[in-house]
């Protein structure tokens, strides 16, 4: 534990434990009812955020005449479509390396497939005329200790020949667009990474798909499926759908597929955020281009401005709470506010006063390669897709294509990566579980404090072709 400083707990004194995306947007929609009686639809989805509503749009936009419903336990984007960073980045593998480690030989495809998918993205905000804030500016991955440069030569070839377009700079090229001390060198994704107001961005998804008739049920959590037939009943506390198709977009929360639970750990992130800064603050930061930002650290911050010029920074902290369990009063936790607030001001000294005034956290749905996996159940009448890891703003569209693939039969592009056929390792039980993340989380604690040097547990975690990196 850190030790908490007077100095920089000042910089919290006003923070307010609240999402900065819903602080009075005037783009928040009405909300919709609950599900009461019985429906008949030809696909039903279910989860309100990025991942169930991509698929209804397109579901949608492939085939105009599909019946398709939305149940949605909470409020449509009330998990973690609305409470990310709002980093849209291209790659559906957590990162590159992670991709190339546990899919190497499809990389190309991948790569491709993910560049495709973010100019979709880009598409459908301009076709739907979403007002989210959309930004396409690029991603810079710092080191801020000279061992996490290593390897960014490399990295930037092998992805350059992919058809990517990184840069590297030395420590003089990448100060010169964000001023911080810290900064050893980086690795700027020119093209890769767009910024987004994420609860915009879901907000016009939903606006998006009741323009083309898909329903929508808010409040309407769904408790257990039922094979009838030809079709799965989807029952909610007060109606049911029964639909020849189900997609389940369920993120972090417990699968209705009983089987698909082992796969995936709920892990809480939390975000701070700062006033706006004042033109001198800005001059004094640099930060010209407004790319979004990311440490190179195992543990690793990310950090970006928003449409005000406040600045968001979050990560570092992974916490896993014994037993799995996904609760809200888990979305506060000051001492990591502390522990982030100290790591804010060492990177930007010259901020110091600022205060932060919005705060909150929310859980990721991780599972052991940190990249999102897909199966079926029902006789392949039912889908589901899990294991975004964090990176999911635009790897979800991804998910709920390939989900529309499993459930039509196609055999495609997308359906044949070895990413989609397999899953990933599942956790052990409790309280092996436990032990198992509190463990590597040490290590590679350790790891980065200690020049990158891995101890013989995460040798062997590499070797299983596991890791638990963020």
């Amino acid at each position: 534990m850190e030790k908490k400083d007077p100095f920089v707990l000042r910089h919290l004194a006003e923070v307010q434990p609240e999402l900065w995306w819903l602080d009075s947007d005037p783009l928040e929609p009405e909300s919709h009812p609950a599900l009461i009686g019985d429906l008949g639809a030809d696909l039903c989805v279910v989860g309100a955020g990025y991942t169930g509503l991509w698929t209804a749009l397109l579901a949608k936009e492939r085939d105009p005449h599909r019946e398709v419903i939305v149940l949605e336990q909470y409020e449509t984007g009330a998990g973690a479509s609305g409470r990310n960073g709002g980093f849209c980045s291209a790659s559906l593998t957590h990162g590159f390396n992670n991709g190339m480690n546990r899919f190497a030989d499809e990389m190309p495809i991948i790569e491709r497939l993910a560049r495709e998918n973010l100019n979709e993205i880009e598409a459908t905000i301009e076709r739907y005329q979403i007002e989210c804030d959309w930004e396409r500016t690029g991603e810079l991955r710092v080191a801020v200790a000279p061992w996490q440069f290593k390897g960014m030569v490399e990295e930037a070839r092998l992805r350059n020949e992919m058809g990517d377009h990184v840069e590297v700079l030395d420590r003089e090229q990448v100060q010169a667009r964000i001023h911080s001390p810290s900064y050893e060198g980086a690795l700027f994704d020119v093209d890769g990474t767009a910024l987004v107001d994420p609860a915009r961005l879901v907000w016009g998804l939903e606006r998006a798909c009741l323009s083309l008739g898909v329903k929508i049920f808010e409040n309407s959590k769904v408790e257990w499926l039922e094979d009838v037939d030809d079709a799965v009943r989807v029952h909610t506390p007060y109606g049911a759908v029964t639909a020849a198709k189900v997609a389940l977009a369920t993120n972090v929360f417990p699968s209705l597929i009983r089987q698909a639970r082992k796969y995936v750990v709920p892990v809480y992130d939390y975000t701070l955020v700062t006033e706006p800064l004042t033109d001198e603050q800005m001059e004094s930061i640099g930060w010209k281009d407004r790319e979004g930002v990311a440490d190179a650290g195992n543990l690793f911050h990310y950090y970006r401005l928003t449409k005000d010029n406040s600045i968001l920074w979050g990560g570092y902290d992974a916490i896993y709470t014994f037993r799995a369990k996904a609760r809200r009063d888990y979305e506060f936790n000051a001492e990591t506010y502390a522990k982030l607030a100290s790591h804010f001001l060492k990177t930007f000294p010259q901020l110091a006063g600022v205060k932060f005034t919005h705060s909150w956290g929310g859980a990721i749905d991780t599972c052991t390669r940190f990249s999102p996996f897909w199966g079926t159940a029902y006789g392949r009448k039912a889908t589901y897709v899990m294991g975004f890891t964090g990176l999911g703003v635009a790897s979800t569209r991804f998910g709920a294509s390939v989900m529309l693939d499993l459930l039509n039969g196609h055999d495609t592009e997308r359906t044949r990566l070895t990413m989609v056929r397999k899953k990933p390792i599942p956790f052990p039980p409790e309280p092996l579980r436990w032990v198992f993340i509190r463990l590597t989380q040490l290590a590679i604690q350790r790891a980065d404090s200690h020049g990158g040097r891995r101890n013989l547990w995460l040798k062997l975690l590499a070797f299983l072709n596991l890791g638990f990196d963020s």
